[in-house]
Parts: C-alpha cells; sequence; structure tokens
C-alpha cells in the first residue's frame, strides 16, 4: 500500500472538515428539509440518545448494514470504523483491540478497549468476539470511557445491542456455503409466552470450514475451524415501571492450529506433526433488572457471570520432529455486579453507580522448547470495587456540562505453584470533564478532558522474572470534536483530533529467548485525526467514509541495553478506514461494495518486524426471493491480497493473512 503522508492526511481531513463550514455561518430558521438519514441512537455514558446529540466521536451500524456488508464478526468491523483493528493474533476467539493507537498483550489479562454485550463487560481479550446474530446494532466509542465504564475502557468501548424480547414473534433460519468448504446454519427465534408481558429468545449458529494453511507432513490443512454459539434471553415486564431480563450466551471453538507459520518456509505451509487445536468455551450468564421508583428515579441493576476457557496448543517450530510447542489452560471466571440511579434535577441528568467485581483464575502455560517442558500454573484471584457519577448540566441554552469521576480499588493475589503468593493493590481516580456547544440545531462543537485506565497485573509466563507485578496503564486525553448534519443534505460527518499522554505504559520485552514479560517501561505520546462521514445520494444510493490517522511514539522506553524511544507502538496503524457504497432498490434488492485500507504496522518495540498494508475490496448483494426468503452472497478481499504479519512474537512466527473468502446464504422466515 503506498504510505500516505501526513500532508495528505491533512488535506483529506481538510476536505471533509470544508463540507459543513458554509452551514455553520448560516442563520438557524428551525426548520429541516426532508431527510434520507436514518435516525441512529447510541449509548454513551450509559444514557442512550441521538448520534449527533452525543459530545463524542461514536460510530453506530444496525443489524441491516451489517447484514448488506457481510459483516459477521467483530474482526470484520476492522477499517470499517475508521481508527478500530486488532492485533495480528491467528486464533479464534481472542481479540487485542486497538483504538487510537493504544492496545494491551493478551498475556496481561486485559484489554485497553472494553467490550460490552448487552451490558455485561468482557474485561480481556480471551472472549472478545461475538458472532453478531440477531442483533440489533453495534457502537463504537473513541476515547477513554474509564469514568462511567471503568477499567479496561482505557480508549473505547465497543457495546452489542441484541434484537430480540421486544415482542416482536419471528423465527429467521440462515443456511450459507461458501469457499474452502464453508457450511454455516443459523436459527433465531423470538416468542411472546405471555402477551405484555412475557418474551423469550434463542439463537444458534454452527459453522466449519476447510483451512487454507497445507501441513506437508499429515497432507491435511493445519488450521480447519468448527465453532457452535448460542445465545438465549427472557424478559419478563412485572409492571409498567419494572423489566427484568436473564440472557445466556456460549461460544465454542473446535479449531485446529493458529494462522501460524515460519518466516523462513513456504508461505501457508508447516510440516507440523505436533497437534495444534483449539477447544477453547466462552460462557456468560447474566440478569438486568430495571426499576422506576414513585419519584421517577430509575434503577438498574446488572449481575453477571463470565467463564472463558482459553485451552490451546500450538507447535512452534513447523516441523515433523517435535521441537518446540505452547499451550495454555487458563480459566478465567469473573462475577461482576453494577447499581445505577439515574435521574433528573431541574434540567440536569444525572447518574450514580457501584460496582464490585470478582476475579477468580486458573492459569496454566505450557512451553516446549530445546531444553524441555515448562509447565507454570497459578492461581490469581482479585477484587474490585467502584463508585462513579457523572452528569449532564445545561449552563445556557446552547451550553453544556458533562463531568464524572470514579474512585476504584483493585485487588489482585497471585499463588503460583512453585513461588510464595504474592498480591497488589491500587487505587484511582478518574475523572472526565466536556464541555458542548450547540452552534445551532444541526452542528455541535465538544471539547473534552478524560482519563482512561487499563489493569495492571502479574507476570504469570516468566519465572524468570519472579512473578513480578506491573502496575496500570493510565492515560490523559484531550479532545476536540465537531459533528451534525446539514440541513439541506442528507449528509451526517464528525471531525475530532485528539492529544494523549500515556504514563506507566504496559510493554512486553523479550530480553532473550523464551523470556517475555510485561513492565511499565515507557511512556508515550500519541495524537490522531479521526473523520467520519455519511452521505445520501438519494433515496437508494448512499455512501460512508472513514478516515483516521494516529502517531503513537514512545517518549521513554529502555529495554536492557536497547533505547527504543522514539519508536513506534506495536500494533497500532498510522492511518486506516475505508470507502463504502451501497445501493438498495425500491423493489427490495441491494448491493454493496467497500475499500477498507489501512497503513503497516510494526509487531515488536524495536520496529524491525512488521504486517504491511493493505487495501481490500470487499462486495456483497442481496436479493429478495419472496416476502419471507430472500438470497444474498458476498465477497471480501476480492484482490486475494496476502499482507502476513511476518516476525510475531519477536522474530519467531509468520501470522497469516485469510485468503479471498465468498459465499451464498438462503434466509428464510419461518
Amino acid at each position: 500500500m503506498k504510505r500516505i503522508t501526513l500532508s495528505k492526511t491533512e488535506l483529506m481531513i481538510g476536505a471533509l472538515a470544508l463540507l459543513p463550514v458554509s452551514v455553520l455561518a448560516q442563520e438557524d430558521t428551525g426548520q429541516k428539509s426532508t431527510t434520507l438519514l436514518p435516525e441512529l441512537m447510541v449509548t454513551a455514558d450509559k444514557k442512550q440518545q441521538t448520534l449527533s446529540k452525543a459530545a463524542s466521536h461514536a460510530t453506530v451500524y444496525d443489524t441491516e448494514v451489517l447484514q448488506q456488508d457481510s459483516v459477521d464478526s467483530l474482526a470484520k468491523l476492522e477499517g470499517r470504523v475508521a481508527g478500530l483493528s486488532f492485533q495480528p493474533f491467528g486464533q479464534s476467539g481472542i481479540n487485542s483491540p486497538v483504538i487510537r493507537g493504544l492496545t494491551a498483550n493478551f498475556n496481561a489479562l486485559s484489554s485497553s478497549t472494553l467490550l460490552m454485550v448487552d451490558g455485561v463487560p468482557t474485561l480481556t481479550a480471551q472472549g472478545f468476539e461475538n458472532n453478531l446474530v440477531d442483533i440489533d446494532r453495534v457502537e463504537v466509542l473513541r476515547g477513554p470511557q474509564s469514568t462511567v465504564y471503568g477499567r479496561n475502557a482505557e480508549v473505547g468501548v465497543v457495546s452489542i445491542f441484541s434484537n430480540d424480547l421486544v415482542g416482536e414473534d419471528k423465527t429467521i433460519l440462515g443456511v450459507e456455503v461458501g469457499s474452502r468448504d464453508k457450511q454455516r446454519v443459523q436459527l433465531s427465534t423470538s416468542q411472546t409466552l405471555v402477551e405484555d408481558e412475557v418474551y423469550i429468545s434463542l439463537s444458534g449458529e454452527f459453522l466449519e470450514q476447510d483451512g487454507f494453511i497445507d501441513n506437508a507432513t499429515t497432507g491435511n490443512k493445519a488450521d480447519d475451524k468448527e465453532r457452535q454459539n448460542l445465545n438465549a434471553g427472557l424478559r419478563w415486564l412485572i409492571s409498567n415501571k419494572t423489566d427484568v431480563v436473564v440472557r445466556y450466551r456460549r461460544q465454542a471453538y473446535d479449531d485446529g492450529a493458529m494462522l501460524w507459520g515460519s518466516p523462513s518456509g513456504k508461505r501457508a505451509t508447516v510440516a507440523s506433526a505436533t497437534d495444534s487445536w483449539n477447544h477453547s468455551v466462552g460462557q456468560t450468564f447474566s440478569i438486568s433488572a430495571n426499576y422506576e421508583l414513585p419519584s421517577g428515579v430509575r434503577l438498574n441493576s446488572v449481575t453477571a457471570y463470565n467463564d472463558y476457557r482459553d485451552k490451546v496448543q500450538q507447535d512452534t517450530d513447523f516441523q515433523p520432529a517435535e521441537s518446540t510447542y505452547i499451550g495454555r489452560d487458563h480459566h478465567l471466571r469473573t462475577l461482576s455486579q453494577e447499581f445505577r440511579l439515574e435521574g433528573n434535577l431541574g434540567e440536569a441528568d444525572w447518574l450514580f453507580g457501584a460496582y464490585l467485581e470478582r476475579q477468580d483464575h486458573d492459569l496454566r502455560t505450557l512451553s516446549k522448547i530445546f531444553f524441555g517442558l515448562s509447565d507454570l500454573q497459578a492461581q490469581q484471584t482479585g477484587n474490585s470495587y467502584a463508585f462513579f457519577t457523572n452528569w449532564t448540566m445545561p449552563i445556557s441554552s446552547d451550553i453544556s456540562v458533562i463531568a464524572g469521576i470514579r474512585a476504584s480499588r483493585d485487588e489482585v493475589k497471585l499463588n503460583p505453584s512453585i513461588a510464595q503468593e504474592k498480591s497488589e493493590s491500587w487505587t484511582d481516580l478518574t475523572p472526565q470533564l466536556t464541555l458542548k456547544y450547540d452552534i445551532n440545531s444541526d452542528h455541535m462543537l465538544y471539547a473534552s478532558y478524560a482519563e482512561g485506565i487499563r489493569s495492571g497485573g502479574f507476570n504469570t509466563v516468566s519465572p524468570a522474572v519472579n512473578y513480578s507485578s506491573y502496575d496500570p496503564e493510565k492515560n490523559q486525553s484531550f479532545e476536540l470534536g465537531l459533528k451534525g448534519d446539514l440541513s439541506d443534505k442528507p449528509l451526517r460527518y464528525t471531525l475530532s483530533a485528539y492529544h494523549m499522554d500515556i504514563k506507566n505504559m504496559q510493554v512486553s520485552q523479550m530480553p532473550t529467548v523464551g523470556l517475555i514479560y510485561l513492565t511499565n517501561a515507557a511512556d508515550a505520546t500519541s495524537d490522531g485525526l479521526e473523520a467520519s462521514l455519511e452521505y445520501y445520494f438519494n433515496e437508494s444510493w448512499s455512501t460512508e467514509i472513514g478516515v483516521a490517522w494516529n502517531k503513537t511514539r514512545f517518549d521513554r522506553f529502555i529495554d536492557g541495553n536497547n533505547d527504543y524511544s522514539g519508536n513506534r507502538n506495536p500494533f497500532a496503524p498510522e492511518m486506516n478506514g475505508h470507502l463504502s457504497l451501497r445501493y438498495e432498490d425500491v423493489g427490495g434488492w441491494s448491493v454493496a461494495a467497500s475499500l477498507v485500507g489501512s497503513s503497516a504496522v510494526y509487531l515488536d518495540a524495536a520496529n524491525k518486524y512488521q504486517q504491511k498494508g493493505y487495501e481490500l475490496v470487499h462486495v456483497s448483494a442481496s436479493y429478495p426471493l419472496t416476502d419471507k426468503a430472500s438470497l444474498s452472497a458476498y465477497v471480501n478481499n476480492l484482490q486475494d491480497r496476502q499482507f502476513d504479519a511476518v516476525g510475531y512474537q519477536n522474530g519467531y512466527v509468520t501470522v497469516y493473512s485469510p485468503p479471498r473468502e465468498y459465499g451464498v446464504k438462503f434466509t428464510l422466515e419461518l
């Protein structure tokens, strides 16, 4: 991919910025012409509001757009949400998100961006996935969200909301076939058990697909995959003031090897005789209750239990002889409880909340090297407590202040099988302050200061560092944004610029072969520009553009005798984004095409190894056969581009990029 210079980036974002400038100076007549823009809602600061009125850079995709673009996993949001990407790891069920230049090593058992599914948090890269079956929408909030959402919402939140339990009885069956003998069956149903009182939902998915990595020793594909997903829900409207929702979610994987190979070997070819597999299973159970008091104050309670079994084995020499391999058998369990009170005081909206969490993790890491087998086992337990508040207060007819603060305490205890018990605790305050100015009824300017935090922890994969601890990573963020829509044109836009100072940066160090540990060895600065634009040419044609530029550099990073100060943060692209074009015919059929691109990313702090940049074309189409049945087709990575991460794990591994994929899906409403 041709390198895009900063000057071109400034020109691109500057061009987008010019679009609304003329309207900002126009007199606000209070009347808007007919618009084709759909009204979108976003749950910013855990308060539902229209996208155009939320004082943050947010992206919302409803289920119709996701289906049109054939997006059926979180990983496929990469680039489609400008500024969002994922580390190239190559294992199903694990995604380490990257937003605004920050990410987390999955060994840290934390993430820099929080995943929320129907109000339930996923705090690790393990289980950071969703099959997006029968959902209402996906929201992505950029910037620190720790004040309201807590730890690991250091630079953003990805929220998924289910499309069920609303009284619409329906059953939908989907059958898909595709490249590499792909077979997928999906079924979802929502039914009313008691009119206006009790609703249930059930959705499931089964998928299997052949791999693309040849195993010269076995003669088979190394990376075949199979997965099953199940979601169940029950909603009980006890009264018009009380609402209880119970949910269960399960995702299971029965895959072959990761998408790994040798940097010096033939592409997409291994000769492994050592078995490689992924037998991970994740489960979530939650109870959400809402109650409105006679005073109008609303009480919300979310009780959740997360259980994830990260169970894998992976050959790392890629040869017939069993020389080196790694394995994990982590059992991660988290019980959380959140209470929120929400109400109004005059014209101000307020929120008070409390959060409690209990962690109980059984950790086992296996590592076979030339000198023998290392089998490290430990139990990690922890408690988290937090109190938070957030207020939206109008100062005048066009100026509002949004302010909040969170007080939290995290306690972690590690009990290794071969060492003495260790414990650490941290107490933090994370404030946020936003000034919102309504230029007129269509355009809004906001300026914000917010602090984000990512959890501290212990090193559990390298006993040589004596199971040392590392502190929470923190950042201070300043953001300026302009957003709105045009009165006389169906156009919606958001422009934002930010600066972040990151302290106690958690970085991975590998001073010698087999020694990997995390430490707070760096400080960094992150600067960026982001722009999103959506435009409807007419009732059928629409386009969407998103572009993000980020510059994250180590201000200070000394690793032994190596000085990485001034280097780029690994896994953080300096540029990514997309251009999408959609056509929806009045007869119901549609076509969509997207160009998704990213600049190269480095895979290590020395900036020696990298995944090259790419630009991918995705196309899809849908045609209604009857009022109950439809047929859709898609091709992802139309040009069959290769963008391998060569030199992952400090030069020992290549993570292969997936090839072109195509498929056809039949959908029937029963």
